[in-house]
Order: C-alpha cells, then sequence, then structure tokens
C-alpha cells in the first residue's frame, strides 16, 4: 500500500531520537503486513486493516508503539510488560537498539492483524472490575488534596481504575512513592492517566 504524506509529515516533526525508531516501526508494520493503511488518528499515525491495528507515537523522551487489542495478544516475551492492558504505549524505546527484536515485533502485528480479520472485539469492561479498590495510600493522598479529591470524584470508573492499576502495578515501594506523587499532581489538574498521549 501507498504510504501516506501526513505520516512522513509527522515523523519530520518529531524529535531528532524518534525520527529512526518511528521509521522502524513504520517499516515494521508494512513488512509484516504489506496491505496496511496508513491514518493520522487522534494527531499520531496509526496503522490500520479492517479497523485499527495499531499506532506509534512520538513523545519527549521516548516513542510509544501501542496495540489497540493488546491484551489479547499471545506476548511470549514479554516485550508489552504491564502496558499490555492499556490501549496506549505497548512497547516504548528511547532509540531503535531499544526495540524488541523484529521478529517479535512482527508476530505482534500479525497477531493484531489476524484479530482484526477474524472480527474478534476486545471484551466489555466487567462493570464490578470496574469499580477499582482505591489502597490506603492512594486514599491518604487523595484526602490530603481537596482539588484532587473533587475530580477523582467526577471521574469515570475506567479512569479511576487506570490510576489505582498504575499505582499498584509499581514492583517497588520507590516506583510506587513516585508514581503515588505523580498521580495526585496529575488529578489535581483533572487529567487522565493517558493524558499526555491523548494530546500528543
Amino acid at each position: 500500500m501507498p504510504r501516506n504524506p501526513a505520516v512522513d509529515t509527522y515523523i519530520a516533526k518529531a524529535a531528532d531520537f524518534a525520527q529512526p525508531i518511528l521509521k522502524r516501526i513504520r517499516a515494521l508494520y508494512h513488512k509484516a503486513f504489506p496491505a496496511i493503511e496508513e491514518e493520522i488518528k487522534w494527531g499520531v499515525p496509526a496503522f490500520t486493516h479492517k479497523g485499527i491495528v495499531g499506532s506509534m507515537a512520538a513523545f519527549k523522551a521516548h516513542v510509544g508503539m501501542a496495540f489497540w487489542k493488546g491484551k489479547l495478544l499471545k506476548d511470549p516475551s514479554g516485550v508489552m510488560g504491564d502496558r499490555a492492558e492499556s490501549a496506549m504505549g505497548a512497547v516504548r524505546a528511547t532509540s531503535v537498539n531499544e526495540l524488541p527484536a523484529d521478529k517479535v515485533l512482527i508476530d505482534l502485528i500479525q497477531q493484531a492483524v489476524a484479530l482484526n480479520e477474524s472480527g474478534i472485539k476486545l471484551p466489555k469492561a466487567d462493570p464490578k472490575k470496574a469499580q477499582a479498590k482505591v489502597p490506603a495510600d492512594f486514599k491518604a493522598a487523595l484526602a490530603k488534596n481537596k482539588q484532587a479529591t473533587k475530580f477523582w470524584t467526577a471521574f469515570s470508573p475506567s479512569k479511576k481504575r487506570e490510576y489505582v492499576e498504575w499505582i499498584t502495578g509499581a514492583k517497588q515501594q520507590a516506583t510506587r512513592d513516585k508514581r503515588l506523587k505523580q498521580a495526585i499532581e496529575w488529578i489535581a489538574e483533572n487529567k487522565p492517566r493517558n493524558w499526555k498521549y491523548m494530546n500528543c
């Protein structure tokens, strides 16, 4: 399929470190599935075939490669880690050398295409699971910030769950503390967990 000039423009405007990463990801999409199409969705390049397969986006310090149905993909290499559940930034890199092996990414892309071709959709969220249990330290931090409490109360269950999962997903206490502090700052500004991806 022909390349979309809008994607060329996006890559050209990206930071110097990001350009080779974006080019590699783009090339892998076309190598994995030559019939893939390119579009700009939500301000970033998206790769589509019978629906969105995935996307890529350049940020200040990294490039994110997202799979629309990441949680349904088999990831034996574990390259998506705890980001598989998110629609944003399943794979991240700050240089081409940090990207997983080509064959690993090609396999993920082909799996994602196959899901779309089969008409398989993401399962609807379980309302019970949507009500994430807020841990004690998170509750205490919210209670100390009136502005954060105000916006948190108005957040949808899914927005709350994203923050809870991000904080509880930290493997070390230092990381958890850092995420908790950052979460309160963002919530006080009425920002959802993935606000950076939404405004890129």
